[in-house]
């Protein structure tokens, strides 16, 4: 099958079915020669006729021109129809001159426009012999020419096949635009193979339709391969390019230097890319305000920047552009929108604040402080609440002793002016304060170089008098008194004075407050008076001052209070002091022990410290030596034999102002490891007592046993000259009411078991029951018969120990009683014990 290539139409036709046929002649060497342009005899306004190709005729060429008026070109070749033309012949020409204004270079390219009918022979039905065209395998391409004004159906090509020749074939075509939507826009002969379009399309929507084209004879048989026939759409002009946005907006500092982008603008096409449809221009119409013109857009990229110097967001705040799209690269005929961009310009810190006046006049009274006296306005023109308009004062002289201070009221933008520390009149009258303003941000560049940044005005501050109480200045004062002063020595005492009056004079002393009580205050003229003895020792801490609180109080009542800081200067009154008193030595691991001393007093009057054995004893003298080690401390060494036991060493110590005192040191020279060993030895031999402790309890021990001799004594003879009977242990009863293990005794030397019962200083032989226990008394008697051990008391008699002296036989006697009755009694005991028991 092949499309017949003498008899094919063109893609799209006017009302003449004129061919319109582009053959541009482009040989090597021969581009700047002729260009043949098959153009219809009609040709209406801003339509494409053909394309001519300027590169390869001057490749360097920057310029264009043509001598036709009715013509144009544009920079790819592209030749366009200035207004409608009319061909009246078959043939008009023109030229296009081409110049490169860098080398002087010029080409010039003539231009022929031919125009020619073609007449479409239909072929009959009965014909069956058509005359042989070589095949063409491959179709040629066809287009048509978007939003066709027609007449419809239009013809675009005729198709036909070499079988055609021997056989009667009919044609037929498929596919989107015949059976897929959209339905039925084409359409072919079936007997001649002319294919035609139904309606205009749009080639947005569809931009090329593949079309097939297939021939069979009357019977069905394929006559020959399917044919793809793809229908380009060529496009129009037709949709004007769209802005992203209807309105921009933009904002940019009012400092912003030369070329600062702004934003960018965006158009789109919905025409064919890469075409001159499509090649979209910006530009800006108009700018509002209109002087100066601040701003200007990338004529491709729709970049917007700044062109001037001269933004002042104090003179204007906002501008509008009406920025403009056109296609066709801008040419004017282009299709054109446009868009609205609002710009805010931001405030920069370039305007500075200013004082209204130079001068500014406040008073205050003296004494006052923590009060407002002035508040100070200022101007700034840059926006209102930003930090580029909040001030910030600073006060640049006068304020050496930080009287005052200045702050900044958020509200009204105000310096506020106040005094912090009361000022005195008579000190000074008047202040003259150096005030500077400036913003929370610093200036631009631009503005800091042309104008100062720190407006200055000066403030005069006048200070009232008042009269005032009695001022106490300074609040310390400083006074020397040596420890151990006489009681009764007068040392001066605190002043103060009248600011009014420059003295003393009138003022009443009152003291508020003396830790130690150590002084007084004469009420008039303030002087001290010593009431006790002073010890700088006592003091915590001693290297302090001694504070002493004074109020001085006026004829009308007014006062001020003051401190008298005394000084007490030291008196060497106070020995060094030994710290130790007892010390274990280690031999033979410990060759010697350290000893230190302290002395409170102050160091003038204390260390270094002098160490020497006090009279020492021989012994003490041959194995003990004393060395220096510091100021504070000695070195106590013993030689190599010296014995292992307690050694008492007088050691005396003496500071640089020649005080002194002897200490008595004990040291144990301990066969040992570690002087811990030591002491736990000496604890579990019991406590060492000294003499004065030792006779004591000699004496207690002879006493107590003089006084239990009297009580065996006076036994004895209450009992001479009587014997136990043998059934004195039935005859007796023991009445107890406890069972308590056994009796207390004590026996003397001479055999005899004495007790006292119930504190009672009368004795006798025998035993003893227990007297109060656990809050009850429980007693025992001896009975015998119906007599009771008492009845063996001789009545209203004490005997002594000497009454009780009657002889050797007496004293026999007692003793063959008591053994007697303890073997008669023993037994018995025991077998009423064992029945106590299993009962």
């Amino acid at each position: 099958m092949a499309i017949a290539g003498s008899r094919s139409p063109p893609c799209w036709a006017l009302r003449t079915q004129l061919l319109l046929t582009l053959w541009v002649f482009s040989f090597a060497g021969e581009a700047c020669k002729e260009v043949i342009l098959n153009v219809p005899s009609t040709l209406e306004a801003d339509k494409i006729i053909g394309r001519v190709n300027l590169k390869e005729c001057l490749r360097s060429a920057d310029q264009f021109r043509l001598s036709d008026p009715d013509f144009r070109v544009l920079d790819d070749g592209s030749v366009y129809t200035a207004r409608a033309v009319v061909l009246s012949d078959e043939k008009r020409s023109f030229t296009i001159w081409l110049s490169d204004t860098k080398t002087q270079t010029q080409r010039e390219i003539p231009v022929l426009l031919e125009h020619r009918k073609q007449v479409l022979k239909k072929r009959h039905s009965r014909e069956t012999v058509l005359r042989r065209a070589k095949r063409r395998w491959a179709p040629i391409p066809c287009s048509m020419q978007e939003n066709s004004l027609g007449p419809f159906p239009l013809f675009l090509q005729q198709v036909q096949s070499d079988a055609a020749q021997n056989y009667t074939v009919f044609y037929s075509i498929s596919g989107r635009g015949v059976d897929q939507e959209p339905l039925n826009l084409f359409f072919i002969e079936r007997d001649t193979g002319n294919l035609y379009c139904t309606r205009p399309v749009d080639r947005e929507e569809y931009d090329v339709f593949d079309l097939i084209a297939y021939a069979s004879t009357a019977d069905g048989y394929s006559a020959d391969l399917p044919l793809p026939l793809p229908i380009k759409v060529e496009d129009e002009n037709d949709n004007y390019p769209v802005f992203t946005e209807a309105v921009y907006n933009f904002e940019v500092p009012e400092s912003s230097r030369l070329g600062t982008v702004v934003g960018t603008v965006c158009a789109t096409d919905r025409d064919e890319p890469d075409t001159m449809h499509t090649r979209l221009r910006y530009s800006i119409l108009e700018q509002n305000p209109r002087s100066p013109g601040l701003f200007s857009v990338h004529p491709n990229t729709g970049v917007i920047t700044t062109v001037s110097h001269y933004m002042d967001r104090e003179v204007v705040d906002k501008y509008t552009l009406i920025v403009k799209v056109q296609d066709m690269d801008g040419q004017f005929f282009g299709l054109i929108s446009t868009s609205t961009c609002l710009i805010t310009v931001q405030d920069s810190n370039d305007n500075a604040p200013t004082f209204r006046q130079n001068a500014y006049e406040t008073s205050v009274e003296e004494n006052a402080y923590n009060v407002e006296i002035l508040r100070i306005p200022i101007d700034d023109k840059d926006l209102i609440n930003s930090a580029n308009w909040k001030a910030n004062f600073t006060i640049l002289k006068g304020n050496e002793n930080g009287r005052f201070k200045i702050t900044t009221d958020p509200a009204t933008n105000e310096g506020v002016l106040c005094v912090v520390k009361p000022l005195n009149y008579e000190e000074h009258r008047q202040v003259i304060l150096e005030i500077g303003v400036n913003n929370e941000v610093q200036f631009t560049r631009d503005v800091a170089s042309r104008v100062p940044t720190m407006n200055r005005a000066l403030v005069t501050v006048h200070v009232k008098d008042q009269d005032e109480g009695p001022e106490c200045n300074p609040p310390a004062q400083y006074v020397e008194i040596k420890e151990n002063s006489a009681v009764g020595s007068k040392v001066n005492g605190y002043k103060a004075y009248d600011p009014e009056t420059k003295n003393s004079n009138g003022l009443r002393y009152k003291k508020l407050h003396d830790p130690k009580e150590w002084v007084s205050i004469e009420e008039i003229s303030g002087v001290l008076t010593i009431s006790k003895a002073l010890d700088r020792e006592v003091m915590t801490p001693r290297n302090d001052l001694y504070n002493i609180t004074v109020m001085a109080i006026d004829q009308d009542g007014r006062s001020c209070t003051g401190t008298l800081a005394v000084n007490i200067e030291d008196v060497n009154d106070n020995a060094p002091q030994i710290l130790q008193d007892y010390l274990v030595v280690c031999k033979p691991k410990m060759r010697h022990t350290d000893i230190s001393a302290m002395d409170p007093d102050a160091p003038v009057n204390g260390p270094p410290f002098q160490f020497k054995l006090a009279n020492p004893s021989p012994e003490v003298n041959r194995i003990w030596t004393l060395s220096q080690v510091n100021d504070t401390a000695a070195r106590l060494s013993y030689h190599k034999n010296a014995e292992v036991q307690e050694y008492t060493i007088p050691i005396t110590v003496k500071d640089r102002a020649g005080q002194s005192t002897t200490k008595i040191l004990r040291v144990n020279l301990c066969d040992c490891t570690h002087p811990s060993q030591c002491l736990v030895r000496s604890r579990s031999a019991g406590i060492a007592l000294g003499k004065w402790a030792i006779l004591a309890i000699l004496l207690g021990i002879a006493l107590l046993f003089s006084v239990l001799l009297t009580l065996v004594c006076g036994v004895v003879t209450a009992q001479k000259g009587k014997k136990f009977p043998e059934d004195l242990a039935q005859q007796n009863l023991i009445i107890s009411n406890t069972e308590a293990p056994g009796d207390d005794r004590v026996c003397s030397a001479n055999g005899f078991t004495t007790q006292t019962a119930n504190n009672s200083s009368q004795g006798f032989c025998g035993t003893m029951g227990s007297g109060m226990r656990n809050g009850g008394q429980e007693t025992m008697e001896m009975m015998k018969g119906h007599q009771t051990l008492d009845s063996c008391r001789v009545a209203g008699h004490h005997h002594t120990l000497d009454s009780c002296r009657g002889g050797h036989m007496e004293t026999d006697n007692c003793r063959h009683t008591y053994s007697e009755w303890y073997s008669f009694t023993q037994p018995r005991l025991g077998e009423e014990s064992i029945r106590g028991h299993t009962g």
